[in-house]
C-alpha cells in the first residue's frame, strides 16, 4: 500500500543531501568525541554544541531536501536557494567543529587573535546565508501550492516559523550584549571574552543536561529551537493524519486534514510565542509562574476545542452521504 504524490518522496535535493551526509558524519564523530575527549567548556563537552548543530542541520536539511523538488514553481530558484543553504550550513557548522577541536568558543568569541577574527567574519557570512536563503523559501512558498491544503499550509508555516526562529538569534545577540564584555575559560584554562550570549539576565553554562538551557533565567534558544524545527512537526502531523485516512473514513476529505493540520500549526505557534515570551522575561524554561501556566492551559483549551469540534463535523458529514467524496480521498494503491 502506498499512498500518491506529492506525499510519495520522487527526488532528493542533492546539495542539501550532501550537507546531510556531512552533518550526519559529524553527529557520529561528536558523540565518539564526548567519551573519549575530557575536555569541556563551561562543564560541557567541547564535542556538545557540534552534536546538537550536527543533529539540527541533519532533521533540518533533509526536510528541505525533501521539500524543494515538491515545488512546482520557480524550480531553478528554489535548487539555488537550497544550494545556498548547504553551503551556508557547512560554513556555519564547520567553524563550530574547528573551534571546538582548538578548545575555545565559536559563539560570541571576541578574542582578537587572526584565526578567531577571521573565523568570526566567515561564520557571520554562513548565518546571514542560513536566514537569507530560509526567508526567500518562505516568500516563495506563499504563492504556490504543494500538494493539497494541508500540506501546503504545513510547509508554509513550518518554513515561516523556522524564519522567526532563526530571527531570535539576533535578539539573543543584542539582549545579552549590552553588558560588555565577560571573561570565561577555554578548554585549557586559558581566558576568552565573550561577547553575548544566550541567556537572558543570566551567563551562558551550568544549563539543563543535554541541551544547556538555563535553568535559572531565559534562555532565547528555548523558542529558536522549537521554531528551527516546526516544519518537521507539521509536515509529519500531515503525514500522520494522511496514514490515518486508509482506516478512518472522515479523514479522507482533504479538508478536514487541512482543519486539523491548522490546529497543530495553531497550538505549535501558540507554545512559541509562550517560549519566546518567558525567556524574554528572564525565566527559565522548568521554573514558569503563574503567568505562563495560563498561557499554556489557554492553548491547550483552546486547540483541544478546535479539533473536537473539527472531528465531529467530519464525522457529522461522514454519516450523510457525500457526493464529493472522491475527489477528496487518499488515493491508495
Amino acid at each position: 500500500m502506498t499512498f500518491d504524490t506529492p506525499y510519495a518522496i520522487k527526488s532528493w535535493h542533492r546539495p542539501l543531501m550532501v550537507m546531510v551526509a556531512a552533518m550526519s558524519a559529524l553527529v557520529v564523530v561528536a558523540g565518539f568525541g564526548l567519551f573519549v575527549d575530557d575536555r569541556e567548556l563551561m562543564e560541557q563537552s567541547i564535542w556538545a554544541k557540534p552534536l546538537k548543530f550536527g543533529v539540527s542541520f541533519v532533521l533540518y536539511g533533509a526536510t528541505l531536501a525533501w521539500m524543494l523538488p515538491q515545488l512546482r514553481k520557480a524550480r531553478r530558484t528554489m535548487w539555488t536557494l537550497g544550494t545556498a543553504f548547504a553551503v551556508a550550513g557547512l560554513i556555519d557548522v564547520g567553524f563550530i567543529v574547528v573551534q571546538a577541536a582548538r578548545g575555545t568558543y565559536s559563539h560570541f568569541n571576541a578574542e582578537t587573535d587572526a584565526f578567531n577574527t577571521v573565523g568570526q567574519q566567515i561564520f557571520s557570512s554562513g548565518v546571514i546565508g542560513l536566514f537569507g536563503a530560509s526567508l526567500l523559501i518562505a516568500v516563495m512558498l506563499l504563492f504556490q501550492r504543494v500538494g493539497d491544503a494541508a500540506l501546503t499550509w504545513a510547509m508554509r508555516a513550518g518554513i515561516g516559523l523556522a524564519v522567526l526562529g532563526m530571527a531570535l538569534a539576533s535578539i539573543i545577540v543584542g539582549s545579552t550584549s549590552a553588558n560588555g564584555p565577560r571573561m570565561v575559560e577555554d578548554a585549557y584554562g586559558n581566558p576568552v571574552s565573550l561577547v553575548g550570549g544566550h541567556g537572558v539576565g543570566v551567563p551562558d553554562g551550568g544549563g539543563m543536561l543535554i541541551t544547556n538551557w538555563s535553568t535559572v533565567g531565559g534562555d532565547l534558544r528555548v523558542p529558536h529551537f522549537i521554531g528551527l524545527h516546526s516544519v518537521q512537526v507539521f509536515v509529519l502531523a500531515v503525514l500522520l493524519l494522511t496514514a490515518l485516512a486508509a482506516r478512518i473514513s472522515w479523514l479522507r476529505h482533504a479538508r478536514v486534514r487541512a482543519q486539523l493540520t491548522g490546529v497543530v500549526i495553531l497550538g505549535y505557534t501558540a507554545l512559541f510565542a509562550i517560549t519566546a515570551w518567558q525567556a524574554l522575561r528572564g525565566q527559565a524554561l522548568i521554573h514558569p509562574d503563574a503567568a505562563t501556566w495560563t498561557a499554556l492551559a489557554v492553548t491547550i483549551f483552546v486547540t483541544t476545542l478546535l479539533a473536537a469540534l473539527a472531528i465531529a463535523a467530519a464525522r457529522r458529514s461522514d454519516a450523510a452521504p457525500a457526493g464529493s467524496f472522491g475527489r477528496d480521498r487518499i488515493a491508495v494503491q
